[in-house]
């Protein structure tokens, strides 16, 4: 009983911590994009004036530099869902940033049984350890794939990345953290706990060269 108390409140510590996370990680990328629809107005006047002077090879310039500015802050997906667009650019933009290219596909056009905060966790943690793991190989050899969609009243989820060529090992029926702080198994327990709450389907598969995760939840 006080193992199980102990657990559970390391748990919940965890899920404080990993939701301050995601939320400051959603909100730097909206200021970001608050801040390039600020700077709209200037960089029009900029462009206006640069043309008006005939320095039409100063404005090819400029516009390229914006554009390379504005893919930092692009919403790339768009699945219909406002909190999992946030969570999902959010992370996208941190893959990025790391050298790993993400493909998405993701569609959820109606309004969900689950919560947006069990929503995040679940997004949130598998993306994150996907990231992780990802980091272990050679920039080049990295590729992370999400696929979401409704499955007549089911939403599904699938997240993949590539490994180092190795399966997971299991300990006690649980693939192994690869975490010295055991972050990786609070956030696993995390999902696996939202996943029995909602009454889903839960699916961990380590083939040689790829680690996929999928999950089933029932939506009415």
């Amino acid at each position: 009983m006080f193992w199980n108390k102990k657990i559970n409140k390391q748990i919940d510590a965890y899920q404080s911590d990993l939701m301050d996370k995601h939320y400051a990680e959603v909100e730097n990328m909206y200021k970001k994009m608050r801040g390039w629809r600020h700077d709209y107005r200037n960089h029009i006047q900029m462009l206006l004036t640069l043309m008006r002077d005939g320095e039409y090879d100063k404005v090819t310039a400029y516009l390229e530099n914006l554009g390379e500015d504005l893919n930092t802050v692009d919403t790339v997906m768009k699945t219909g869902n406002i909190m999992a667009d946030a969570i999902i650019n959010s992370k996208i933009s941190l893959a990025a940033a790391n050298d790993i290219p993400v493909d998405a596909t993701a569609s959820i056009p109606v309004k969900l049984q689950i919560s947006d905060i069990d929503l995040c966790v679940i997004i949130g943690n598998l993306l994150d350890n996907a990231i992780e793991a990802s980091l272990a190989l050679p920039k080049g050899e990295r590729m992370i794939r999400i696929y979401i969609e409704m499955k007549k009243n089911k939403l599904y989820m699938s997240f993949t990345n590539l490994t180092a060529g190795k399966k997971l090992q299991k300990e006690n029926g649980i693939f192994r953290s690869t975490k010295s702080s055991g972050a990786h198994g609070f956030g696993l327990l995390r999902v696996d706990g939202i996943v029995k709450k909602y009454g889903g389907y839960l699916s961990r598969n380590s083939e040689d060269g790829a680690y996929t995760t999928e999950i089933l939840l029932p939506q009415g």
